[in-house]
């Protein structure tokens, strides 16, 4: 070993997969390599946090907490990172600060040694409850500073200077931090720059310092190696399987590039290769999670959009699931417009979502003719001080009768916590069965129910077919037998080659069949019955892209006027509150809250 050797953090199991596809790596494929990873010599893994949560229990019907406490057992003598979203903890909204505080402990106890905290605006308010729960833990705080350029593209301007930077980590610094970390999501931090900044941090703070970067823009390996010769103490790197793109650099080049200088992380290029080669092996049924309409590796565009990673990968997705892939480029090119127009926050969960579904917005539906109800939280203050002052026209639409409010936003937040535990108590008193459904109250609490077997896992939380390396295809149940129509007489045997694989299927023509009502699964279990014949005459409130039915805010037969609220539908993972179309009165409410919609499904109708 040499007397300084940069040290490693490796993100292979939280951000390369949430970055390269949207979080969907199982449980069950990373647990065979965490011993090995456990023994490379990281400095520490980072598991946890981020979007894992979200995905485990909305997507994957698996229990985050589990898989927390299996890393552990697992890897027991690295340190485990977990990313942390200041009072919006691993949501996409502030909480209480009886929950913050209870979910950092509960963290603690399952597992997290190094708790990476941040602000998606670099507002020390939101960090305060969080961090003193850290340090009451008795685990190491890092406090994180969210990297971010406005139009010049590099480092300073009137917002974003080498000022700004080292103002915020002397104050993360008083605020108790072990260490600082610069969190550079979009991979927007040129090399020059990156070695400017870490050695005017280095001497402002007595402090490790961390570099986390994205490849997105092609620039992060040498941004890295600039940074380490400036001083950086540790860096973000992950396997080459999922390394590069909108992930984080390849930890295997970086280890050669520094062999043998003073910086010489000291691992064994052997066995990083030999975790490549069993992570590569575990990847083909994920390929879809990672197809690109993009045939190139980086994204100069993010020099422009300045879209993180794991946003992009969603953004892809969503704009697919509205089958309106075809409008990418309008949305990437209303995200700085729309950036300017709210402020200049940095593009980070869950600023960065709420940028980038107001870009969706705008090119679907017209500019600011749809608001999320977080967009305008946001414009209200309720997720702390933006930047620069927000457009006031934007600015007008999206208070409306409401005033802006200059408090810390988690004094205005009741306690969350007894409220939880009364809304779950007839599942579960465990209190991470509390805080999943705090945290997820719709989605959250669809996961409870499957995970005390009060719900089936549906189809489409279950691990895909096992897939033909050649082909990467694979085949699914779309609907289980006992649910579907008698097989008719013109059912036909057909042979199915996917690559060297053969599959006897049975092809049955739909119009041959009593036709089926498709719904839903809803969140109460099993099928929902057929919706009831829509009204003659009536006004419907149909949803403007996929998304999940959170709530209702109104009830069968209450009258309404037009534009007042009638259900609240999750899409792009921000709330939008949709108004009734006309005055009349509320028709059997045809949906469940917590059931998957289609864009244009009827959610409400209004008949006069």
């Amino acid at each position: 070993m040499t007397a300084n050797p940069v040290k490693i953090t490796d993100t292979t199991f939280r951000d390369a997969h949430q970055s390269l596809m949207a979080t969907r790596l199982r449980t069950a494929d990373m647990e065979p390599l965490a011993p090995a990873m456990g023994s490379v010599g990281f400095h520490s893994m980072e598991v946890w946090g981020g979007a894992t949560f979200d995905s485990a229990t909305r997507f994957l019907g698996e229990d985050p907490w589990e898989r927390l406490r299996s890393f552990k057992r697992l890897m027991p003598d690295t340190p485990l990172m977990m990313l942390l979203r200041g009072q919006s903890l691993v949501g996409y909204r502030n909480y209480a600060d009886d929950v913050v505080t209870a979910f950092v402990r509960q963290s603690a106890d399952a597992g997290i040694d190094i708790f990476r905290v941040f602000d998606a605006l670099n507002d020390e308010r939101n960090l305060q409850t969080a961090a003193q729960a850290v340090r009451e833990s008795g685990k190491h705080l890092q406090i994180a500073i969210c990297y971010s350029v406005t139009e010049e593209g590099r480092l300073g301007g009137p917002i974003y200077s080498l000022d700004y930077y080292v103002k915020k980590a002397v104050r993360f610094l008083e605020m108790g931090a072990d260490s600082i970390c610069v969190k550079d999501m979009a991979g927007m931090m040129a090399p020059y720059d990156a070695h400017d900044l870490i050695s005017a941090l280095k001497q402002a703070v007595d402090a490790p310092l961390q570099l986390h970067t994205h490849y997105t823009s092609g620039m992060a390996s040498m941004t890295a190696l600039k940074a380490i010769e400036a001083g950086l103490d540790v860096v973000d790197t992950c396997l080459a399987p999922l390394a590069l793109r909108t992930a984080q650099p390849a930890v295997e080049p970086l280890t050669v590039a520094l062999a043998g200088s003073d910086r010489d992380p000291g691992l064994d290029l052997d066995k990083l290769l030999d975790l490549g080669d069993r992570l590569e092996s575990a990847l083909p049924p994920y390929r879809k999670h990672m197809e690109s309409p993009r045939a190139a590796v980086i994204d100069a565009r993010v020099l422009s959009h300045q879209i993180p990673g794991g946003m992009a990968s969603n953004l892809v997705s969503q704009l697919r699931e509205a089958d309106a892939l075809d409008r990418l480029d309008e949305v990437l090119e209303d995200i700085p417009n729309t950036r300017r127009e709210l402020g200049y926050p940095p593009l980070v969960t869950p600023m960065s979502q709420m940028v980038g579904s107001q870009a969706v917005s705008n090119v679907l539906f017209g500019r600011y003719e749809m608001v999320s109800d977080q967009v305008k939280d946001y414009v209200r203050g309720l997720y702390g001080s933006p930047p620069a002052s927000i457009d006031p026209s934007v600015a007008a639409l999206a208070l409306g009768d409401h005033d802006p409010i200059t408090a810390r936003p988690a004094d205005l937040i009741e306690p969350e916590m007894e409220q939880a535990r009364e809304a779950v108590k007839s599942i579960t008193s465990d209190v991470e069965d509390v805080l999943t459904y705090a945290l997820y109250p719709t989605t959250g609490l669809r996961f409870l129910r499957i995970k005390h077997g009060l719900e089936e896992l549906p189809d489409e939380m279950k691990p895909d077919s096992p897939q033909a390396e050649t082909g990467g295809a694979s085949l699914r149940t779309v609907r289980r037998a006992s649910d579907a129509p008698p097989k008719s007489a013109r059912a036909r045997r057909f042979n199915v080659y996917v690559g060297d694989d053969l599959f006897e299927v049975e092809v049955d023509p739909v119009e041959s069949t009593p036709p089926v009502a498709v719904s839903a699964v809803s969140a109460g279990g099993g099928r929902p019955p057929q919706a009831q014949a829509r009204p003659a005459g009536g006004t419907d409130i149909t949803a403007p892209m996929p998304g999940i039915v959170l709530r209702y805010l109104v009830e069968e037969g209450q009258t309404v006027s037009a534009g007042d609220p009638v259900v609240i539908l999750e899409a792009m993972k921000m709330e939008n509150t949709l108004p009734s179309p006309a005055d009349g009165s509320v028709a059997p409410l045809p949906l469940k809250p917590g059931t998957t919609v289609k864009k244009d499904q009827i959610l409400a109708t209004i008949v006069r």
